[in-house]
């Protein structure tokens, strides 16, 4: 098992955690459920726009669903160079949350939208921690 194999299983463990909240406790406090969000409340009080908000959030879910099948056959049958090709892939498709998705959940955060408060923070962490993850995979698969 080499450390590409390792990157990716580490990250598809997090990712089905993920799924699982999403799946069975979309409006949970933990593992990136929506019940940080102040209007996963709010839109419960509305029908139609809670109909719409869980339909994204399963949505989001069974992509990640894809993904993780994804990784699980290019950890099992890819060669190393797929496994690269891939290991980059996700690096550069991760890093786009920094262009549109966390200066927005910056601006809530900072609107008092998201409890705990700090959260974007965290996340914003959490997905740079990956990004080096990857980076590190990247770079010892290539020059060691």
């Amino acid at each position: 098992m080499n450390i590409l194999m390792i990157t990716m299983m580490i990250f598809a463990c997090f990712e089905v955690l993920n799924v699982i909240i999403l799946y069975g406790w979309p409006g949970s406090k933990k593992g990136n459920g929506l019940g940080m969000f102040t209007a996963w409340e709010l839109s419960k009080t509305n029908e139609s726009v809670h109909a719409l908000i869980r339909y994204l959030v399963f949505w989001v879910a069974g992509t990640k669903l894809i993904f993780i099948g994804l990784l699980i056959v290019i950890i099992l049958l890819g060669d190393e160079m797929v496994q690269l090709a891939s290991v980059v892939v996700l690096l550069l498709t991760i890093s786009t949350f920094f262009w549109r998705l966390y200066p927005m959940i910056r601006a809530m955060d900072r609107k008092d939208l998201i409890q705990p408060k700090g959260y974007s923070k965290i996340l914003g962490t959490m997905i740079a921690l990956f990004l080096l993850m990857f980076l590190i995979a990247i770079m010892i698969t290539i020059f060691v």
